[in-house]
Order: structure tokens, then C-alpha cells, then sequence
């Protein structure tokens, strides 16, 4: 097995696109993401990680997404379809508190709607390019969402049986029906690719690199597995007989009950893995490091029968391990790997990311329940590691540390060395940074010292998460000076 060096001593931002300020109802691949990127190059930053760029799905989750290779027509910027003439676009100076997702979605597809029509793709070599390059995913994508629209946003599984179960001259017909709306579909990615090779260019040239983070499962409802039923664990109606989640922890005694469709691993690993080498390509030309979450379900992953109300009933089952991290080692290129490997993970597991050469992670928000011993504290890191406050979906440090146990603040504050609870939060990134783990990332809200209002998702949890805005106010010179002393400090930056 190909194994990974280990990544630079280096610190980033863990921040999503939706949550960025600007003039759209949420954050886009406009001037604000720019503008983001110089904040980081100011605070002497090597990373910026975003969650899964792709169309988010059910309780508008990111990672309950359409496709595994599409992008989210949301971060599609209307200020630069305007400078490509093709929508007329006057920016309103406006900050949203929270995303309304119901109205950013019209108003997003109004907008592209009347850029499509004034899009003239016979005359642009680009976007013939960009169709053929990406036909392999963008071709059943673009059918699915036509299809979806057609039958009343209902899932695929929901809809005509000759469509659902894609016999060949029904779903062509059909097609051909629709084809103004595909093309709509595949305009909508090409500009999205567009804008975000952009973007990822210009962070690049300032020396950030971009961490992407997708998930290991994809959702029932995608083009995914409407397109390739064969590759994931349905029975003969195309119903799933097991489900992905995880077993009760410290988010639910009941467990998670995530819902995604089993992989059929048996059915991969026989044609060589060929649907994860398209999509750790595919993933690798769009970010520079990509993080792979739930890393553990590929060495062993727990099985839950669809139908289940909850995760209880669950077994844990083995996964392909070296054979699909092989596979991926063959079609990252250059591009490097993080395995988020929270949760259980057993013997197995720690064998293969050994050999793998995968940084793991470690959370410093869980650090600190009265014992030294406890993997998640900086004297117990191995240097190969990533060094997280906490993630996505993990509260603030301010808000986890105002809500603990008096125990809890008390070693936090002896182990940090600091006097009051209010300085927990920053005496952790402290304590991160100065750690031997190769890479520190800490969410924009810790570096900002934001409470849970802040907080971007709450698992087992619908309707009130992927929501947070960011005050364009908070983006100031004195915290991207604060944080760029700490990265010189702690000998994280491979700047002057």
C-alpha cells in the first residue's frame, strides 16, 4: 500500500461557504469568499476546510447531498454571472442572521433561469469541454434533476416505475422531453465549477490550500444510487434492506440513525472499485487535501435494518479496508487524505490508518474528563495527526465549556493554565498549536469566541442546523493579527 507522508506542521479555519457574509440570502463563491481568503492569508493561515460543496438534500444537509460529484448551484455568485453579462444583478448591502433556505432557493433559481437563457452553450467551447470531461456523473445527474422536477420534487423511488427502475426507452423518451431542463442542469455545474476553479486558484496563489470534506456515504434520494442501484445493498423493488448510522454515544442514547444506503462492497471490490476511483478523482481536482468523514465505515461499519426507528438494533459488519484505501491511493494523485476516524475505532481500523499513512483526528473539545490519559489531550498526540477544538458538529468552545461539569473546567483550566472559564477556548488553540500535531484547525467561531447561537449543526437533529451567517463585522484585522502571532509563535506558518 502506497503510504502518505505526513502533512506539513501547519494550522487552518475550519469555516462553510453557506455561512460566509454577502448580498445573497447565503454565502456564495463571491467577493466575500475572496475577501475570506485574504483574512486567512492575513492571519498567516494554511488552510481553509469547507464542508461538501455538493447540492444539499434532505433538512438541508450537506451531507444527505443529490450526487457525490455535483456542486450546490447555491454558491453559484449572481455579482459574477452579472460581469459575465448575463444576468442583470444590483447588489443590496444586507446581513442575514440565518440562511431561509426555501427563499434561496428561488431566488437562485430565478436568477440562473434567466442566465441560462441568455447563456448561448453552441458558442462556448468551454462548457462542450466541461460536458464531455464530466459526463460520467454529470450526464445521469442532469437527467435526475429534470426527472425530479417532473415528478414534483418526489424522491426517485417514488416516481413511475419505468423511470424508477430506468428502462432504457422510457427514461430516453422522457429525456428527450426534458432536455431544455437537463441542459439547464448541466449549465448550472458548469458554472458552478467555474466560479469555485476560480476561487480555488486564488487561494492557492496565496498560498492556502483548500481542505474539502465529503461524506462516506451518499443519500437514497441522489442520482447516485437511482443510476447505479446495483452498487449499493436494495432489494429487488430497489428498497434498501439495511441503513448507515452509528451505534448510541455522546449525541444520542438511541444512536444515529443517518438513513444513507449501504455500499454493497462485494459488488465494488469486483469491478475494482470503480465508482470510488471516479469520485476520489473527480474530488481530488477540486481540493487539495480531502478529508473523508466517517472513515472507520471503511475498515467496519455498522448495519441498521431500514425500517429501524432508531440505531439500537445495529451490527457492526467488515468493510473492504485495504483494498478501497489502495484504490484511493490510485486516484488521489497528489492530493492528500485526512481520516476522520471519531468513534469506535478498533484494532482494524488503527492498523489500516498506520499503514495508510492518513493523519487521524483528535478533539480538544473532549479532552478534558479529570484523567491524563485521555487520547484527545496534546501530551498523548502522535505527530501525524489533525488537532480539531471541535468540528461541524460539536457546539463552540464557549458554549460546550459554559454548559460543563464543574470537573470538567476545572482540569481544562489547570491542564491550560489559565485562570477564568472565559479563557478555556483560546487557552485550547494555545495548546493545539504549541501540540507536535502536524496540522491545528480550529472553526472561524472559536477563533471569534462565539457561543452555540453560533453553532452549525446539532446531530439527530432537522430543521434548525446548516443556518449560521457569519456578521461581516467580525472578519477584523485584530483577530487576524492575534491568530497570525499564535501561528508564528508556534512555528505553523511556512510564511515569512
Amino acid at each position: 500500500m502506497k503510504k502518505q507522508k505526513p502533512l506539513a506542521r501547519s494550522a487552518g479555519v475550519l469555516f462553510p461557504v453557506f455561512s460566509l457574509p454577502s448580498c445573497c440570502e447565503n454565502g456564495t463563491f463571491g467577493s466575500e469568499a475572496y475577501r475570506f481568503i485574504d483574512f486567512l492569508n492575513s492571519a498567516n493561515q494554511t488552510y481553509w476546510q469547507v464542508l461538501p460543496l455538493t447540492p444539499a438534500g434532505y433538512g438541508d444537509s450537506p451531507y444527505q447531498s443529490y450526487s457525490a460529484f455535483a456542486g450546490n448551484p447555491l454558491y453559484i455568485s449572481p455579482e459574477f454571472l452579472a460581469s459575465d453579462g448575463l444576468i442583470s444583478y444590483k447588489e443590496e448591502k444586507k446581513e442575514y442572521s440565518d440562511i431561509d433556505y426555501e427563499k434561496a432557493y428561488r431566488k437562485n433559481n430565478e436568477l440562473l433561469k434567466t442566465a441560462f437563457k441568455n447563456f448561448r452553450p453552441n458558442e462556448s467551447n468551454a462548457f462542450t469541454v466541461f460536458c464531455i470531461k464530466n459526463s460520467h456523473w454529470l450526464d445521469n445527474y442532469a437527467v435526475f434533476m429534470a426527472f425530479k422536477k417532473y415528478f414534483n420534487d418526489k424522491p426517485w423511488y417514488e416516481w413511475d416505475e419505468e423511470i424508477k427502475f430506468r428502462v432504457k426507452e422510457s427514461v430516453n423518451r422522457l429525456a428527450d422531453k426534458l432536455s431544455e431542463d437537463i441542459l439547464f442542469h448541466k449549465f448550472c455545474q458548469y458554472k458552478f465549477h467555474s466560479q469555485w476553479s476560480r476561487l480555488k486558484e486564488y487561494a492557492n496563489k496565496r498560498n492556502i490550500k483548500i481542505i474539502g470534506d465529503i461524506p462516506i456515504y451518499v443519500s437514497y434520494d441522489s442520482a447516485d444510487v437511482w443510476a447505479s442501484p446495483e452498487l449499493f445493498m436494495l432489494d429487488s423493488k430497489l428498497v434498501p434492506r439495511s441503513v448507515a448510522g452509528v451505534p448510541p454515544d455522546m449525541f444520542s442514547q438511541t444512536g444515529q440513525l443517518w438513513g444513507n444506503p449501504l455500499y454493497d462492497w462485494n459488488a465494488m471490490e469486483h469491478d475494482d472499485f470503480k465508482w470510488w476511483r471516479k469520485r476520489i478523482s473527480h474530488t481530488a481536482e477540486l481540493y487539495d487535501v480531502i478529508r473523508i468523514d466517517h472513515f472507520i465505515g471503511m475498515v467496519n461499519f455498522y448495519s441498521i435494518p431500514y425500517g429501524e426507528k432508531n440505531a439500537l438494533n445495529g451490527v457492526w459488519l467488515k468493510g473492504p479496508g485495504e483494498a478501497l484505501i489502495k484504490a484511493i491511493n490510485e486516484s488521489r494523485g497528489n492530493t492528500a487524505i485526512i481520516a476522520e476516524d471519531l468513534g469506535p475505532a478498533t484494532k482494524e481500523v488503527k492498523k489500516v490508518l498506520k499503514k495508510s499513512g492518513y493523519p487521524g483526528m483528535k478533539l480538544m473539545e473532549f479532552a478534558f474528563d479529570d484523567t491524563p490519559f485521555n487520547e484527545n489531550l496534546p501530551h498523548n498526540f502522535d505527530s501525524n495527526c489533525v488537532v480539531y477544538g471541535g468540528t461541524h458538529d460539536n457546539e463552540t468552545l464557549c458554549g460546550y465549556f459554559s454548559g460543563s461539569k464543574k470537573s470538567v473546567v476545572t482540569f481544562a483550566k489547570s491542564y491550560l493554565n489559565v485562570a477564568k472559564k472565559s479563557d478555556i477556548p483560546w487557552g485550547i488553540i494555545r495548546s493545539a498549536y504549541a501540540s507536535n500535531a502536524s496540522v491545528a484547525i480550529f472553526q472561524l467561531q472559536d477563533y471569534l469566541s462565539l457561543d452555540n447561537t453560533a453553532r452549525i449543526n446539532t446531530p439527530s437533529t432537522v430543521g434548525i442546523n446548516w443556518k449560521y451567517r457569519l456578521p461581516d463585522s467580525l472578519l477584523t484585522d485584530t483577530i487576524a493579527k492575534k491568530i497570525k502571532d499564535l501561528t508564528q509563535t508556534y512555528a505553523r506558518s511556512s510564511k515569512s
